[in-house]
């Protein structure tokens, strides 16, 4: 018998008085109950109990080591209660990464919701495009935009992202708008795109038919972060390609333009990560499922 149910074997025994009443309330064989209250005073080096024929008395160690039980054994169940409540009721602090555009644009005007029915959780919000070490930095989940290589996570799809590519007013008026992918290769000029992680300029995509093209156009600029790849765009530095959401304002108030709308950039997939775990912490469960039921209800595209 281990220490903790010697423990509550003995407290059992002190509340009752009677070695045979704690045996048939934990439903054990009388023998069991004297063996383990004999090894119990041997591991102890004390006499805890006086038994007699007709009842049971505690000693003054035995009384000392019975109060020392029942705050751990009630320690004990107040901590057992409390996970168990928490898998039934989420709670508890959530640390999240979500690229910072996208959350403004497209989850933060809905966090209010999130929060009213989930009102135990406590948020924690880092936003940005770096790489985040979950185990290592203590975070639950990210939200990330575009094909994953192998990180060890697991990945929950939310959908596509429609992309655009993009000029600015400006730079259409100096350049023109090309017509095909030929026009577009002579004589026009992109802000490049650089990975954050790896440093590698990515070309332009498009979809021909179910073909995917890559552009490499000339640049003067190299960017490796999002604000700075949109202002260099606005500036008229370059052509760029962007989610449709994160450009769409300056599309409709002719800030920027679309260019080649019949050769989409492909779209990207929108990917929940979070580390491989036995069980799932209720409160990351709930914030996950909730990522689905929003991007359902309003669509990536």
């Amino acid at each position: 018998m281990d220490r903790i149910a010697a423990m509550r074997l003995y407290a059992r025994i002190v509340e009752l008085s009677s070695f045979t009443a704690a045996a048939d309330d934990l439903n054990l064989p009388r023998a069991t109950v004297t063996h383990a209250i004999k090894q119990l005073e041997a591991r102890l080096g004390a006499q805890l109990l006086q038994r007699t024929t007709r009842r049971v008395r505690v000693t003054r160690d035995g009384e000392l080591y019975y109060q020392h039980c029942r705050r751990l054994l009630l320690d004990l169940d107040e901590v057992e209660a409390n996970f168990r409540e928490a898998a039934s009721v989420p709670k508890g602090r959530l640390r999240v990464d979500l690229p910072g555009v996208f959350a403004r644009l497209r989850l933060l005007p809905h966090l209010p919701e999130f929060c009213a029915r989930h009102p135990q959780i406590e948020l924690d919000i880092g936003t940005g495009d770096r790489f985040v070490d979950l185990l290592r930095e203590g975070v639950d989940c990210v939200l990330r935009a575009g094909e994953l290589g192998d990180s060890g996570m697991v990945g929950r799809q939310l959908g596509r992202l429609a992309q655009v590519t993009i000029a600015s007013a400006d730079y259409v008026r100096r350049h023109g708008a090309p017509r095909t992918l030929a026009e577009l290769a002579q004589g026009h000029v992109a802000v490049n795109w650089a990975s954050p992680t790896t440093r590698r300029v990515e070309p332009l995509d498009f979809m021909v038919g179910r073909r995917r093209r890559e552009v490499m156009l000339p640049a003067r600029v190299t960017v490796s972060g999002v604000d700075a790849y949109l202002g260099c765009c606005e500036v008229g530095l370059g052509i760029a390609q962007f989610p449709r959401y994160h450009v769409a304002d300056a599309l409709a108030d002719g800030r920027m333009v679309e260019l080649l709308p019949q050769f989409p950039p492909p779209s990207l997939p929108l990917t929940v990560l979070y580390p491989q775990q036995h069980q799932m912490p209720a409160r990351l469960r709930v914030f996950i499922d909730w990522l689905v039921e929003l991007f359902d209800a309003q669509g990536l595209e």
